[in-house]
């Protein structure tokens, strides 16, 4: 006989199965042309047990976004930056490595959380709220990292912490949006080399 235990590790195994399912089906399609036949086809999960999990497409999107995108951010740009002396050294380590890690279908498909923000904030208020947090974590992890510079002589006093790094973020999503429309890695590397090297002028 299973215990509860065991029943409750399962559910949220098959949970996150049906979620990153979502999330791949969402990336490629976007949101509104997703299939709910074809997450279910890629899970061998049955309708009644999606429907169990998330009673809503809309849900299971929400989800997508609470779940996936916001631990996306915080695992691949908050958390590293914030755990360097130096944030202009770590942001740009980061951002080399984001870019040699990104495939081609990645350039294609362009940037998960930018494309629900351009599709779905204006029609659905529940994914632009959700959208906004998990930027504004974004933009509030790069300001606190950058402030940590200054107080400790990596980065120039005068720059205005907040502004900046409501910059670097809307300038990474705009090199990822450019490069997915060019359908270009060269072009994404072209803008990120503008990003580093205004990330040097900002060194004390």
């Amino acid at each position: 006989m299973q215990t509860a235990a065991t029943d409750t590790e399962e559910e949220l195994a098959t949970r996150q199965v049906i979620l990153q399912a979502a999330y791949e089906e969402i990336h490629v399609r976007g949101f509104q042309a997703a299939s709910l036949s074809k997450i279910l086809a890629n899970t061998n999960v049955t309708k009644g047990a999606l429907y169990h999990y998330f009673p809503t497409k809309l849900a299971l999107g929400y989800a997508v976004v609470d779940e996936i995108l916001a631990e996306q951010i915080q695992q691949q740009w908050v958390q590293p930056l914030l755990q360097t002396d130096n944030p202009v050294t770590g942001l740009i380590q980061i951002i080399k490595q984001a870019g040699q890690e990104l495939t081609e279908e990645d350039i294609y498909c362009g940037c998960p959380l930018n494309n629900l923000a351009q599709e779905m904030a204006p029609v659905d208020e529940g994914f632009r709220s959700r959208v906004e947090f998990v930027y504004e974590a974004w933009r509030t992890g790069t300001e606190t990292a950058f402030k940590n510079g200054q107080d400790k002589g990596f980065v120039k006093k005068e720059i205005n912490a907040t502004s900046v790094a409501t910059m670097i973020v809307a300038s990474l999503e705009g090199c990822m949006g450019l490069a997915k429309n060019a359908r270009s890695k060269k072009m994404l590397y072209q803008c990120g080399e503008s990003v580093m090297d205004y990330l040097q002028s900002l060194r004390t």
